[in-house]
């Protein structure tokens, strides 16, 4: 069977990381986070992906190729302009053949999708929707179903007092072939809003199978930052962290709690590296300075004496001597001056390309 992978857009949520990148390419844990979702698929058997996708897609084209490096069979089908979700599957549907899952791309989950598979061909289902339990609904879509799963209602982004149910959309689907019947062609249309209720309305049979696994958005650095802490920390089941090679660590240097160090890393000596910390590539850190708590993507270079707490860091940045920063987001090819201290929450955007 085969899924197809809603790649979507810039996040702007999650600027100013994704000025130069789509989402889907954000590193998670030292591996675009596209790249898990791939991993994903591979342990329930699916190998043949489609990913649609309209955000500077030439980067996933060059990384991810036509997907032998990942065991799998990768398709790109390109949006000449923004179709929203089902748009993007229409767009998409030369590709496709019979049944089909739908992932939205900005979901790490390890929902079961093989149990789903089945609870749809047992109930004859046109669409099933996966769903997912959160503490606060309201910024998503709900879902009302009867005892058997069949669903009654769809509510987008309620009020509070409109919620009737904590359970939500987690953007995974399976499509059955002449639902895209329903899709129109170059238009830019919506699963949540327009087709889905559409089909409720008609009668076709649209269910809804209820996850308890791991299911986080990472449309926000908070979500972001959360999900590398859950797979640091061990949480989220079947995923094994690759440590880097040639790493080189001072015997004067102190590491506590999870760390993750991609290839050619530095750490000096008296550096005080406290996790859940990730450093990608060719990252170091000076003599004497300070991380808690953060993520540094590829070629970040820490000087002596820095104090970093809760920091998302782009590629290719550097923070000069005594330089400090806490809770702050910063994208690609910024530097840090001499004795600076960033501000608490800061957010500092790159020139895009």
């Amino acid at each position: 069977m085969q899924a197809l992978i809603l790649v979507g857009g810039e996040a702007t949520r999650l600027r100013p990381l994704t000025c130069n990148m789509p989402k889907a390419m954000v590193p998670v844990c030292n591996r675009p986070f596209l790249e898990h979702v791939i991993g994903y698929l591979g342990k329930h058997d699916v190998r043949d992906v489609v990913l649609a996708q309209g955000h500077l897609p030439q980067l996933m084209v060059d990384y991810f190729g036509d997907g032998s490096r990942f065991d799998s069979k990768l398709t790109h089908a390109l949006e000449a302009k923004p179709m929203n979700t089902a748009g993007a599957v229409k767009n998409a549907e030369s590709f496709l053949k019979g049944r089909f899952y739908v992932l939205n791309g900005d979901i790490f989950t390890d929902l079961d999708i093989s149990e789903m598979l089945k609870f749809h061909i047992a109930r004859r289902a046109s669409v099933t929707i996966a769903l997912t339990a959160v503490d606060n609904p309201t910024a998503y879509g709900l879902i009302e179903t009867d005892q058997n799963g069949r669903v009654k209602r769809f509510l987008e982004k309620p009020t509070p007092e409109q919620v009737t149910t904590n359970m939500i959309n987690a953007g995974t689907y399976i499509l059955e072939p002449h639902i895209l019947n329903d899709i129109p062609a170059q238009t830019n249309y919506s699963f949540e809003r327009q087709l889905f209720p559409k089909l409720l309305a008609r009668g076709e049979p649209v269910y809804a199978f209820v996850s308890s696994g791991y299911w986080i958005d990472i449309g926000t650095p908070e979500k972001y930052f959360q999900l590398h802490s859950d797979l640091l920390s061990g949480t989220i089941r079947g995923n094994n962290l690759i440590e880097g090679k040639k790493i080189h660590i001072d015997p004067g240097a102190h590491l506590e709690g999870q760390v993750l160090l991609g290839d050619k890393c530095i750490i000096s000596r008296g550096a005080r590296i406290s996790g859940p910390v990730v450093m990608g590539s060719g990252t170091s850190i000076a003599e004497d300075s300070v991380i808690q708590k953060s993520i540094m993507w590829q070629n970040v270079r820490i000087g002596p004496k820095v104090a970093m707490d809760n920091c998302l860091i782009a590629n290719d940045c550097e923070f000069e001597e005594s330089s400090s920063a806490e809770k702050s987001v910063l994208g690609d090819h910024i530097r840090i001056s001499r004795n600076t201290r960033l501000g608490t929450n800061s957010r500092i955007w790159p020139v895009s390309k």
